[in-house]
């Protein structure tokens, strides 16, 4: 039974919309999306009206009146378009550390929001509802770009997030509304997966201002079995965006048993410190079970510290540990003097002591963006 028709299957309807109290005008929910109007921006017109997509390493060829993987682009006479443009599922005001992003505003809220839609089948996602069903299994917003940025101002974000499901498969809005944030001083980041192929991420790469990606294991088995995708895709984004200086950090979810060994482990860390940078952030966060994985117990803290100490042993610099409130290695000490230099508890943020993007103690450029 294929993902989609085993999602119909047991007849629940997503719609993921968060409660924005700061905003007191968000559009009605409709209950389908409107006629096809938006055409996608990466694809190939080929002969007898088939395409073939160019947003994600899948490079789908679909033909007349079929569908991509994703679930969220379509072929209509040799025209492809998408059907998500301007019609999130999801809105809410969060806190920049659940992205989690760590070195980026800290103690700001970013203006999140998603459409339906994934590129890849993780096993263990926590958004199933909205990730892994069709444009005509919920009901949406109607929100084009301008009223985007209007509901962000109106909340006091400083940033829109593009997150919850997989932003690369309705990567035409996220450029659209990036762009339209400039304009008014708005941020813009990417949560996403990383699998996505080098011209559309180095386009978006103009508007975005930072980019969190999921690193589902250091192994294409895991990818196979776990994922439905592939991992040297991933890899060679995240050396893209080294190269467009955009601001990477990475999350690392340890599942016991699939993708926590010591020897992977290690080398992942030996590859992040040659081919991208020993200060590039990386979180490892605890897995609870989820969606088709529930077999699987809770991460042991004791695995994610294991973890922690191989990547700071190996030269990492600012390795985190999440989805464990409290902890110890959720502060961020400078990578020079060791001083606390954000202080923080779960997704609160109780003391920064960064000045002009430096060390308060010692004077040492903290990487990241802080203003």
């Amino acid at each position: 039974m294929r993902r989609r028709q085993f999602i119909s299957s047991i007849g629940k309807c997503a719609f993921a919309a968060g409660t924005l109290t700061a905003v007191s005008s968000l559009p009605a929910a409709g209950a389908t999306y409107p006629p096809l109007k938006y055409e996608a921006r990466w694809y190939e017109k080929l002969p007898n009206k088939k395409v073939r997509c160019q947003l994600c390493p899948r490079k789908c060829l679909i033909d007349n009146l079929e569908t991509g993987y994703c679930g969220v682009r379509t072929n209509r006479e040799g025209i492809y378009y998408t059907l998500v443009y301007g019609n999130p599922v999801s809105f809410h005001n969060d806190p920049i550390e659940k992205k989690p992003l760590f070195h980026f505003l800290p103690g700001s809220k970013a203006f999140s929001l998603a459409t339906v839609g994934c590129n890849v089948n993780c096993k263990f996602c926590q958004n199933w509802e909205i990730s892994q069903v069709g444009p005509d299994q919920v009901q949406a917003y109607d929100a084009p770009p301008s009223s985007v940025v209007d509901y962000a101002k109106q909340a006091g974000s400083s940033s829109i997030a593009y997150t919850y499901t997989e932003p690369v498969v309705f990567a035409e809005y996220v450029y659209d509304i990036a762009a339209a944030g400039q304009k008014r001083g708005l941020k813009s980041v990417m949560i996403s997966n990383g699998y996505i192929n080098p011209e559309p991420m180095a386009e978006l790469g103009k508007v975005l201002d930072a980019v969190k990606v999921d690193l589902k294991a250091f192994t294409q088995k895991f990818y196979t079995d776990l994922v439905a995708g592939e991992l040297k895709p991933v890899l060679d984004t995240l050396q893209l965006l080294v190269k467009l200086k955009m601001w990477t950090e990475i999350v690392y979810l340890v599942i016991p048993g699939h993708n926590d060994d010591p020897g992977e482990i290690k080398e992942m860390a030996q590859w992040i410190k040659r081919d991208l940078n020993p200060l590039t952030p990386l979180h490892f966060s605890r897995f609870y079970p989820q969606y088709l994985l529930k077999n699987v117990p809770p991460t042991p803290i004791s695995t994610l510290e294991k973890c922690y100490d191989i990547c700071r042993a190996e030269g990492l610099k600012y390795v985190y540990i999440g989805n464990v409130p409290r902890h110890q290695a959720e502060k961020t000490h400078c990578h020079h003097c060791g001083k606390i230099i954000i202080d923080r508890s779960g997704y609160l943020v109780e003391k920064v002591d960064i000045k002009s993007g430096k060390c308060v103690f010692c004077g040492t450029v903290i990487p990241g963006v802080w203003s």
